[in-house]
């Protein structure tokens, strides 16, 4: 089987257990050390992960949020998979409709194949380096302009009230987790995306092949493009929007925060 065909079989798969057992009544629950929630969904979704598809390519790196990282096991594969088994944690435990699985894979530091699938919706968004990104099949194609006056940016509310000066329609979208942000800037949903503060690697890998490959950007505040499977599993920040929005975020951002 195929990389893509294996990747976009399991996290559907994945999808459609956590389906299941957000519905389940009385759902396990924990929380981390880091103050995050973790539940019996996101953990029998990375087992899933790990018998299907770490089974299937067991010579390639690995890193999931539910997994202990091994960085020097890790750093030493070229090919790596990053995943989330549930991306909107708090949003599945209070049986909200905005959380969502993905995956990706990373060749060199670099995203080739992405997969976010949110089964209350059930929309299924997948991309390939340079064969494009899709959302049920249907092509993604950003809509693109320069102009940040009334733009619909999502983002941290830090990261938002360095750009309210410029007009845009500010979304605080604490609820949406950053893959789906990705998401729906590549389905042109939103404007843009912003965040200022480290991210991890896997809430945004997926995210971030879907929007390059429906024609837009995805960087750090500074511009920065990101690189995977370094020691420290995060990158600084994220501008994510079309390419002419994208370069006009850069800017405004980093504008607001020169002294």
């Amino acid at each position: 089987m195929s990389d893509a065909a294996l990747l976009f079989d399991v996290v559907r798969e994945a999808g459609e257990l956590g389906l299941g057992l957000s519905r389940k009544k009385n759902l396990k629950h924990w929380t981390k050390p880091d103050g995050s929630h973790v539940t019996e969904g996101d953990l029998a979704i990375n087992a899933l992960f790990e018998q299907r598809l770490r089974a299937a390519r067991p010579g390639d790196g690995w890193l999931s949020e539910e997994t202990p990282d091994d960085p020097q096991t890790r750093m030493a594969h070229d090919r790596l998979w990053i995943i989330d088994p549930i991306d909107g944690t708090r949003a599945f435990l209070e049986g909200r409709r905005e959380w969502c699985v993905a995956a990706a894979l990373a060749v060199k530091g670099r995203p080739v194949l992405a997969a976010v699938f949110t089964p209350r919706h059930d929309e299924f968004f997948i991309a390939a380096l340079g064969e494009g990104a899709t959302l049920n099949g249907a092509r993604l194609l950003i809509p693109d302009q320069a102009s940040l006056e009334g733009a619909h940016i999502a983002g941290n509310r830090k990261a938002l009230a360095s750009l309210a000066p410029l007009g845009i329609a500010a979304d605080p979208s604490g609820s949406l987790p950053l893959q789906l942000r990705l998401a729906h800037v590549a389905a042109g949903r939103l404007a843009g995306a912003v965040s200022i503060g480290k991210r991890n690697d896997w809430d945004l890998a997926a995210g971030e092949l879907l929007v390059l490959e429906a024609g837009g950007r995805v960087s750090g505040v500074s511009g920065e493009g990101y690189i995977y499977n370094r020691a420290e599993p995060w990158q600084q920040g994220l501008v994510a929007a079309g390419a002419k929005r994208h370069a006009a975020l850069i800017d405004a951002l980093n504008i607001q925060r020169t002294p």
